[in-house]
């Protein structure tokens, strides 16, 4: 007997489109709070009320030390929902925890005082509520994401709705940038308010109404039994497959993105550019990552898979970090652009495939604890990148006096993280992990 079931009638497909497209509305939400915290609030600190760099850096650092939060986070959505709901309140909850350290970190840095141990600990707390809200809200929409969607659909929505928190950054900046034209205090309050009411009023638009209540019950009563000590050994620590994509993701971010922030001053260093055309070097990596990701999201994925996409955006990495380094030696600034918008093409594309393949490692029971053990390799690869990419700059910097051969000697650790990367990457297989292996027994 066929279990074909008959063509579902256009109002509802258009209905499960218009779901799709109103679930976007939390990356955008995601990405503008980032460019405000990230880039204004950054600038604000450190260039009008001339706050220590250092202390500015381990500021912003606590949303990433804070990433570990997000297994608990996930493993607590994924057995204990709340209103017949395993994702959707606390996506609610982590966006209203968002807008609050949003507004308490802009509060904190218009109160500035000179008494430095003051300021400290009040961003220090504006910083933690920041955090927690942005690690718990986007864990629960990434497990959202990972159950909602089957099949190929799962890692090619990943991948779409990343390309909306890119939007939603660029129209953030946009906005946040005309508003702030020059620093005053009062409209620093102003935005941050209108931002916090952005992020909530975004992410109650997006999350209400993407769950069905019998299905996220029934999955949370299969997983709750087991306590959290229990199912990280048995899911995370005891899984050989977990335990090396974790190292590929940390590799691969570490690699990619160590000279995130350094491409500027290799650019004026080096090849000797302006302010202006370096500034626009970020113009360029971001419409290279933006291509990259829209085009994996659209063909690539389903043409090639995310395993193999993954690898040949790190192939096409190599070789262009490589391609970099060259580029220096010949002192060529033109060809220098063309080769940070192929950096940018080759990150999409790794991170596509990459985004791909962690949703291929989770499945619909655990998809709260497994998304957030890649969520936590992703923000500790962006802070090892950072931290490595000035380390080893400032080193070789003092040890040969050369500003060429420092940053080529981090372009030839990039690279050597990206082979690892790409060599431990040939031994993953989706279905050999515990998860699964439940899942489908």
């Amino acid at each position: 007997m066929s279990r074909a079931l008959p063509e579902a009638p256009a109002p509802l497909t258009f209905l499960r489109l218009a779901n799709h497209l109103r679930l976007a509305a939390f990356p955008i939400a995601y990405g503008l709070s980032g460019v405000l915290i990230g880039g204004t609030l950054n600038r604000v600190m450190i260039a009008e009320l001339n706050v220590p760099a250092t202390l500015v850096a381990l500021l912003f650092a606590i949303p990433l030390l804070l990433s570990p939060l997000r297994l608990w986070f996930g493993h607590r959505s994924d057995g204990h929902p709340l209103l017949g709901r395993r994702r959707e309140p606390y996506m609610l909850l982590g966006a209203m925890i968002i807008g609050g350290g949003v507004y308490a970190v802009a509060w904190v840095t218009r109160q500035h005082t000179t008494h430095l141990p003051t300021f400290a600990a009040a961003g220090a707390g504006a910083f933690l509520l920041y955090g927690i809200g942005r690690n718990l809200a986007h864990n629960s929409y990434q497990a959202l994401v990972a159950e909602k969607f089957t099949g190929n659909r799962r890692g090619r929505a990943m991948t779409l709705y990343e390309v909306a928190t890119l939007l939603g950054a660029v129209a953030g900046a946009g906005f946040i940038g005309r508003a702030m034209e020059h620093y005053d205090p009062a409209r620093l309050s102003l935005v941050a308010g209108g931002v916090a009411l952005a992020v909530v009023v975004l992410t109650l638009v997006a999350a209400p109404g993407q769950e069905a209540e019998l299905a996220a019950v029934e999955r949370a009563d299969r997983v709750r039994d087991k306590p959290f000590a229990s199912v990280l050994q048995d899911y995370v620590f005891a899984d050989p497959q977990v335990r090396r994509l974790f190292v590929v993701v940390i590799c691969t971010f570490t690699g990619t993105l160590a000279q995130d922030v350094l491409l500027e001053p290799y650019g004026a260093l080096v090849l000797k550019l302006s302010v202006g055309q370096t500034t626009r070097l970020t113009m360029f990596w971001g419409l290279g990552v933006l291509a990259a990701m829209l085009l994996s999201g659209l063909l690539l994925l389903r043409w090639l898979g995310p395993l193999r996409l993954m690898r040949i955006g790190l192939v096409l990495s190599i070789l262009v970090f490589s391609g970099v380094g060259v580029v220096g030696l010949a002192g060529a600034p033109e060809a220098f652009r063309w080769m940070v918008l192929a950096l940018g093409f080759c990150a999409g594309l790794t991170g596509a495939g990459m985004l791909s393949s962690v949703v291929e490692f989770t499945t619909p029971e655990r998809a709260g604890l497994l998304m957030g053990v890649w969520g936590m390799a992703n923000m500790v690869g962006h802070a090892v990148g950072s931290l490595m990419g000035g380390v080893i700059v400032d080193i070789m910097r003092v040890a040969t006096g050369s500003a060429l051969a420092a940053y080529t000697s981090l372009f030839a650790c990039e690279v050597a993280l990206l082979v690892l990367a790409l060599l431990l990457s040939l031994g993953l297989s989706p279905v050999k992990t515990r998860a699964q292996l439940e899942f489908a027994g």
